[in-house]
Formats: structure tokens, C-alpha cells, sequence
């Protein structure tokens, strides 16, 4: 069609009324313009005079009127068919956006040092999955450094790292914690013991990761054992979680985690506490104060409710 004051070709579409094909459906199911009518809760006079008009619009006609009622043309046959699916479409394009503001439906990109099954984090995962099965959820594993650049790129909604990061141009809170244990090998001398202390330590090679809370570990180490002698020896092994363990379980030395890790056993290794390590390892979660997304808000909703469940101290935002 062509716009005879512009003289440029319009689309048709855009000067139909959608309540004009609302009410030209609603006659085409009754095949009566006065139970049409009566469905919608507006005049039967409305009705026709709408589908009228949208006849004369189309320049085709849509409905054969009788003294019986009205049926269908060919051609009006062929129009309901296309348009029942557009506002099919339509209206699920409604009904997804209002889904999306409410965080039941889209992606959230999450960034994680690992998973371990029956700890918190998987737990938080678990329950956000029942929850909110319309969310589509993205998981990355990588270190704590390469997640909180993935998350200034916008390649990332959320990343829950160790520690309590102070970054300015990010918001963190803390979300749970765990105790600090060693793994060591079930043929260690120490393995028979209910718990060790840090003076059992002294003298040990200790394996750190360079992920996860590998970094926060090592520092803890040496502010613990700097003063002791003799000296841990501290060597750097750039593993995964599971492939470290194995190590420690052939002897080749011990590590230290979050109690986490001790829900899953491993073939060979012990997990004891440290009787005398007063703080619990922490792990925050980290979002760009940008990000206003409804799913994110919901996740962090959310384990804020799992953490007063276990009764652990939140930390300011």
C-alpha cells in the first residue's frame, strides 16, 4: 500500500487496531457477531461496526452475513489462521517480558571457583533451579581474578569468589563461610589424630592451587607458620581440585580447603580440622552495581535466606 500524501509504500499492519483483530477472532470462533459481543463484554453494535471497517481497510471481505449468522470467507479463513498466530506470538511476548521483570524467566551467568556436591554453593544452585526453572543458567569455572574481569566485560551477571574483595566499582557481600581443614594422605603420620593444630603443621609440604581459595590459603599459611620452625615448604601446583587431592593422597604432600571439600570423600585422604585456626574461611558474592537484573536480585534474595537458615553473620553490601 502506498502512502498517497508521502507517496512511500506503508505496511498495512501498523493502521489496524489491535482490538479490531481481537474482536474479528472472537466472531470467527462464535461465528456470531452477538456472541462475540457477549464474550468480550462490549456492544454488538461495536463489533460489527469494527469489523466493517477492517474489511473496507483490507478491501477483502472476511465474513458472509446471513439471516442465520455469519461464517467465514475464503479469505478470511486464510487472514484468522495468520493472525491467530501473530497474537499467539504477541501475547507470549507479553507474557515473557513480564516473566523476565519478575526473574522467573531469562539467563543468569554465574562465575565459580568450583563445585563441590552438598556445599553451599551447589546447595544455593540446587534450590535457585527448583525455584526458578525458567531461568537458563550459565556456570564458568575459572580463578577468582579472571572471573571479576569477566564480570567488569559484562561477561558475567554474578561470581562468588573467596575472600571479601574490596572493589570499587563492584558491590560484594559475604554469603557463607566454612572451617579450614587439611587433607592429608590415610598414610600420614598425623591421620590417625581426631583434629591437628597448626604446630602439627610445621615442617610440611603444602600444596596450593593457584584458583579458588588457593591464594587466601597460602597467605594463611604463612601468617600462621612464619614463626615456626621448622618451615612449611609451600609448592604451587596448577591443578584442578579433584587432580590435587589425588596428589595428596600419593603422598605428595597436604593441602588445606574449606570444610566443603571434606562431603565428598577421596580415596587415600583424610580431612581433619585445625583445632586452634579460629576463622573460617569466607565466600562473597560479587555484582556489578549496573546489573539490575531481576534473576540476579532474586539469586542473591535467595542466599541470603539460606544464610540465616544456617545462622551465619551477614556483612555489608
Amino acid at each position: 500500500m502506498i502512502d498517497r500524501q508521502r507517496g512511500v509504500p506503508i505496511a498495512l499492519g501498523s493502521r489496524i487496531p489491535l482490538a479490531s483483530l481481537i474482536q474479528m477472532l472472537a466472531v470467527a470462533e462464535h461465528l456470531s457477531f452477538y456472541r462475540a459481543a457477549n464474550a468480550l463484554g462490549v456492544s454488538q453494535s461495536s463489533v460489527s461496526a469494527r469489523i466493517k471497517a477492517l474489511e473496507e481497510e483490507l478491501g477483502v471481505l472476511l465474513f458472509e452475513r446471513n439471516t442465520r449468522g455469519v461464517r467465514l470467507t475464503e479469505a478470511g479463513r486464510l487472514f484468522v489462521e495468520r493472525v491467530s498466530a501473530g497474537v499467539e506470538h504477541l501475547d507470549h511476548a507479553v507474557k515473557s517480558a513480564g516473566m523476565a521483570a519478575l526473574g522467573e524467566r531469562g539467563r543468569l551467568r554465574m562465575g565459580v571457583h568450583g563445585l563441590i556436591p552438598h556445599s553451599f554453593l551447589a546447595n544455593l544452585i540446587g534450590r535457585y533451579r527448583d525455584d526458578y526453572p525458567g531461568i537458563d543458567l550459565e556456570i564458568a569455572e575459572s580463578t577468582a581474578r579472571e572471573a571479576i574481569t569477566r564480570l567488569r566485560a559484562g561477561q558475567l551477571d554474578i561470581a562468588f569468589v573467596v575472600g571479601t574483595p574490596d572493589l570499587p566499582d563492584c558491590r560484594s557481600r559475604r554469603v557463607w563461610t566454612e572451617p579450614l581443614v587439611v587433607a592429608l594422605s590415610d598414610r600420614h603420620p598425623l591421620a590417625g589424630q581426631e583434629h591437628v593444630t597448626w604446630a602439627d603443621l610445621a615442617g610440611e609440604t603444602i600444596l596450593v592451587r593457584p584458583g579458588g581459595p588457593g591464594p587466601q590459603v597460602h597467605d594463611h599459611i604463612l601468617l600462621r607458620l612464619s614463626s615456626r620452625w621448622p618451615a612449611p615448604s609451600i609448592l604451587r601446583v596448577g591443578v584442578e581440585r579433584a587432580s590435587l587431592l589425588h596428589m595428596v593422597g600419593q603422598g605428595f604432600g597436604i593441602t588445606l580447603l574449606g570444610e566443603a571439600s571434606s562431603l565428598s570423600p577421596v580415596a587415600g585422604v583424610r580431612f581433619l580440622p585445625i583445632a586452634d585456626e579460629p576463622e573460617p574461611v569466607v565466600f562473597s558474592a560479587v555484582w556489578s552495581p549496573f546489573n539490575q537484573s531481576a534473576a540476579l536480585r532474586n539469586l542473591l534474595d535467595l542466599a541470603d535466606e539460606m544464610r540465616r537458615e544456617r545462622g551465619i553473620a551477614a556483612a555489608p553490601a
